[in-house]
């Protein structure tokens, strides 16, 4: 039963560690090509300029604290999302629909 529960227990560490280790060499491999990124392809929006295609920026927090970080909207992580990209890092023209009446007398 001991061997049959360390045997489980290595096989779910190593599927643990080859996760992490996926998702940060996809990571490193879209922060070196920009290509890769949403928003850079051909037919796609923009990237943000205030958050420059992050969709986080520097939170408010940081502004007035001193040296202490933390609050609810960056739950202590020191960036919030960003207010223009609504955190999606990419720069979308809003659908506006504009509505002109004819010029009645009065």
């Amino acid at each position: 039963m001991q061997k049959l529960w360390l045997h489980f227990s290595y096989r779910l560490l190593a599927t643990g560690l080859s996760v992490l280790a996926g998702a940060a060499l996809l990571k490193s491999v879209m922060d070196q090509n920009p290509m890769m990124s949403p928003g850079s392809g051909s037919g796609q929006f923009p990237r943000c300029s205030s958050c420059n295609g992050k969709g986080r920026v520097s939170c408010l927090c940081n502004r007035w604290s001193d040296a202490d970080r933390g609050c609810r909207t960056c739950v202590g992580s020191g960036r919030m999302m960003c207010n223009s990209c609504g955190g999606s890092g990419t720069g979308r023209p809003l659908p506006v629909r504009i509505s002109a009446r004819p010029n009645q007398p009065y």
